[in-house]
């Protein structure tokens, strides 16, 4: 390697800090990569290797478009530091910028909403352990969503392999302790299982980067203070993301600890066998319980359907109360219909508030944020006059946010440019400051562009053109064939095949003027806009808090309006032991056959008669009627109306 320039040096002292993950060194308009990463990525990416020097490899792709190449990394297991420049070109004066990792992207850190299923939970899960139990933490962080679990007992790793399964994460940390676990990992999830530094899943240290993080003296009020595996998993995965996402992680504001015996147990084998989420050959889409199921009208209620498919309740109280709540939907059309409005107004508030609180949301992104938190006085507004306890309850969690509203479309220009690159992002009269500076650039930009017609007219030359580039600055062209015409005071800078480029002390000073105007009012918008992301930040939990209100009102809607779509009825459920089920039809195939062609069946199963036996030829239907019976159960102890005339459902756990 040839002796290394100081702008090489910065780029391995950068590279030695991060030497797991490919670096996206920003070069200008680029990314460049270096090296063995220039050679991975280059034949992933498809793009050109090429040598800086001669002997250092190379590859670069667009800053406009990095995203769509991060992904193809990521998706292939990768890990990318994102490397940014963290001064404007010239700020560091004779000196070399200032470079920063300002995140390392995975799969299970993805916060680009485009790279993201709109309907599912993008899982980062991490398991940490030893002989006496397996603790297990989940986090969505395009969400908020964190939660942690544990298991003891001789059988504690065989189920917390089920539990992976069920959460599907796309990526797996593994406490060091747990490495025979890696193999079965890998045979049972996509996600790559990832290591960990051992120190990060200490019971001790994890709970107080815990305590430090959510800012409490004790984790009782999270339910795991005394679930030690439970406290390590959470508290190792916490750490990682602080350290690979360089924020404060405000969107994981609260940690859920969660028993899986407290809903329904649905093994790995049942799920498939019933296709709730996947199809048999492990499609996802039609011909599962959750496509059959969906008439969510928002993303987050679409993964609240997703979670409740795989985790039935099984307290009678709150499925009776959903049941109610579903039952006031379907018999007032009109405020379901006013509901479900409502919600088509609302985008990915619980991804639009991650994105913001990672201060990775752009001007125009806090808009579309602004729209949907539009929409919340509405529906708020609609939900007046419930009766169902239930619908109170949401009502009462949605905040309609007015006053982080109103900072939004204060601060923020309606036709705000995408990134903080480009001025015109504050709206005008937010500022006295930035009107005075937008004032001074407009009337320099109307200078020169008057001064065309006028240079035109005092030198005759009909052809002169005022023009702009980034080297020269401002500048006068004349053709050569009128270069006999040019005044004494034009200045030569450019010669070119066919003309001359000039300029005049005058415009050179108009010229100053107008980028040390466009350079100040660049820097207060920047930092206008960031006094407009803390307040976003600062609200966080609040956006959090209605989303997830929203994503269960918006199940609950959408259960009513299958129920009224489809002629479905409100089970009767108890604690019994029997299950009555009258002219039953199995809810996949009733809605894929289409009105009528499924021929409904009866099911009668109590204390006395608690088996039934099915005897018929291969493709007679028995495996259909079973599958009837339990999805007819399950959706019944999801809080859902169930296809058939009457139902009576003793609880299953």
């Amino acid at each position: 390697m040839p002796e290394a320039t100081p702008m090489l040096r910065q780029y391995l002292d950068i590279k030695a800090a991060h030497p797991e993950a490919i670096l996206f060194f920003r070069l200008g308009d680029f990314y460049e990569m270096f090296f063995e990463d220039a050679k991975i990525a280059s034949g992933i990416l498809n793009i050109a290797l090429t040598s800086r020097d001669g002997t250092v490899p190379m590859c670069g792709v667009p800053a406009h478009a990095a995203e769509n190449y991060l992904f193809k990394l990521v998706d292939k297991g990768l890990r990318v530091a994102v490397c940014d420049q963290m001064e404007e070109p010239g700020a560091a004066g004779a000196g070399i910028i200032r470079r920063e990792v300002v995140r390392v992207v995975s799969r299970g850190t993805i916060l680009e909403p485009n790279l993201l299923s709109e309907k599912r939970n993008n899982f980062l899960l991490a398991l940490a352990g030893g002989q006496n139990g397996i603790g297990l933490a989940v986090a969505d962080v395009s969400t908020g969503v964190f939660q942690t679990t544990q298991f003891e007992g001789g059988d504690a790793a065989l189920r917390a392999l089920e539990e992976t399964e069920r959460l599907n994460p796309v990526e797996v940390l593994l406490d060091p302790a747990l490495e025979e676990m890696r193999g079965a990992l890998t045979a049972r999830t996509l996600a790559g299982a990832g290591g960990c530094r051992a120190r990060a899943f200490s019971p001790r240290v994890a709970g107080e980067f815990l305590r430090r993080h959510f800012r409490v003296a004790s984790l009782d009020a999270f339910g795991c203070a005394e679930l030690h595996w439970a406290t390590a998993a959470a508290g190792g995965l916490l750490s990682y993301l602080t350290e690979t996402q360089k924020s404060a992680l405000e969107q994981l504001e609260r940690l859920q600890t969660y028993f899986p015996g407290e809903r329904m147990v649905l093994d790995a084998q049942t799920r498939r066998n019933l296709e709730l989420v996947r199809r048999l050959n492990g499609d996802e889409g039609d011909g599962t319980l959750c496509w059959a199921m969906d008439e969510t009208v928002t993303p987050m209620g679409g993964r609240a359907l997703r979670h409740l498919l795989e985790r039935p309740h099984v307290r009678l109280e709150r499925i009776r109360e959903r049941l109610e709540a579903v039952a006031e939907l379907v018999d007032d059309g009109l405020k379901r219909s006013r509901l479900r409005t409502g919600l088509r107004r609302v985008k990915d508030l619980e991804r639009q508030g991650a994105r913001a609180a990672s201060r990775l949301a752009g001007p125009r992104e806090l808009l579309g944020l602004a729209a949907s938190l539009e929409a919340l006085p509405g529906l708020k507004e609609s939900l007046a006059g419930v009766d169902a306890p239930v619908l109170r309850e949401l009502a009462d969690r949605l905040d309609p946010l007015d006053d982080l509203t109103g900072v939004l479309r204060a601060g923020l220009a309606a036709d705000a440019p995408g990134s903080l690159g480009e001025v015109g992002v504050i709206r005008s009269g937010y500022s006295a400051e930035v009107d005075r500076l937008r004032g001074l650039t407009r009337a320099g930009a109307d200078w020169v562009a008057q001064l065309e017609a006028t240079e035109r007219e005092r030198t005759g030359i009909r052809s002169l053109k005022v023009g702009y580039n980034r080297v020269f600055g401002y500048y006068l062209e004349v053709t050569r064939a009128n270069l006999g015409a040019v005044p004494p005071e034009y200045q030569r800078r450019q010669t070119l095949a066919s003309a001359e480029r000039f300029v005049t002390p005058e415009l050179k000073e108009r010229e100053t003027a107008i980028l040390e105007a466009e350079a100040q009012l660049l820097e207060l918008e920047r930092a206008l806009f960031v006094q407009v992301q803390d307040r976003v930040r600062e609200a966080v939990h609040r956006i959090l808090g209605s989303a997830r209100a929203l994503a269960d009102l918006d199940l609950l809607a959408s259960f009513a309006e299958v129920a009224v779509q489809r002629g479905y009825v409100r089970p009767e459920v108890d604690e019994g032991e029997s299950i009555e089920i009258r002219e039953g039809r199995h809810p996949v195939l009733d809605l894929a056959l289409g009105a009528g062609e499924f021929v409904p069946n009866d099911v009668r199963l109590t204390g006395d008669e608690r088996f039934l036996l099915l005897t018929g030829p291969n493709m007679g239907g028995k495996s259909t009627y079973m599958r009837q019976v339990a999805l007819i159960v399950l959706l019944a102890q999801m809080g859902s109306f169930v296809p058939a005339k009457a139902a009576r459902i003793g609880i299953v756990d």
